[in-house]
């Protein structure tokens, strides 16, 4: 029987890797983690709340693939998948932020100012003044955090462990509250 952590083919660099590794370890159970966040963003409450907020990344996937529960709740392995295949290096324990994680964070930061500007009438109307503002400044927060530890770990490259809670924290802020719902129910 083969081994359950052996080296595996990574598609995306191209390389072999060993999973039996504790980079790998631990960044599969950072990815797992990524799951809670998830639920909790999308299945807390049956409405948007500030600790629920309904984030864009799973409820689309949630209303337009998946009919009811308890299909509905695969949709949580969404930002685990995503994390995972954007960072293949983690697995081997480096601790370089690759280039094109600092481009999306500013293309999503960018997006996000964005999106509360087209829908904040939406979300003043639907969710309220108080949802709205709160759930805006926790994005603000939010973005401002990854931006300075950003800019910190440009000028040299991090430690694996850095590394890795940065990168966690873009994808749990993905999948947590970034794009929260603002508009009417479906």
């Amino acid at each position: 029987m083969p081994p359950l952590f052996g080296p595996r083919y990574d598609v995306v660099s191209g390389v072999v890797m060993d999973l039996s590794r504790r980079g790998a370890v631990i960044t599969s159970l950072a990815a797992l983690g990524l799951a809670v966040t998830a639920y909790v963003g999308l299945f807390v409450s049956g409405v948007p709340t500030i600790f629920s907020p309904f984030p864009v990344l799973t409820v689309v996937p949630a209303l337009m693939l998946f009919p009811g529960p308890p299909l509905d709740y695969v949709v949580v392995v969404i930002p685990c998948l995503l994390f995972l295949l954007w960072n293949p290096q983690l697995m081997r324990k480096e601790g370089k932020i690759p280039r094109r994680t600092h481009i999306l964070f500013a293309l999503l930061t960018l997006l996000s100012i964005l999106y509360f500007a087209l829908s904040w009438h939406w979300g003043l109307q639907y969710q309220g003044p108080q949802f709205t503002a709160v759930i805006c400044s926790i994005n603000v927060a939010w973005i401002g955090f990854l931006a300075i530890t950003f800019l910190r770990c440009s000028k040299n490259t991090p430690a694996f462990g850095t590394s890795l809670f940065i990168q966690w924290m873009l994808f749990a802020w993905l999948s947590w509250c970034a794009f929260p719902w603002l508009g009417e129910l479906p």
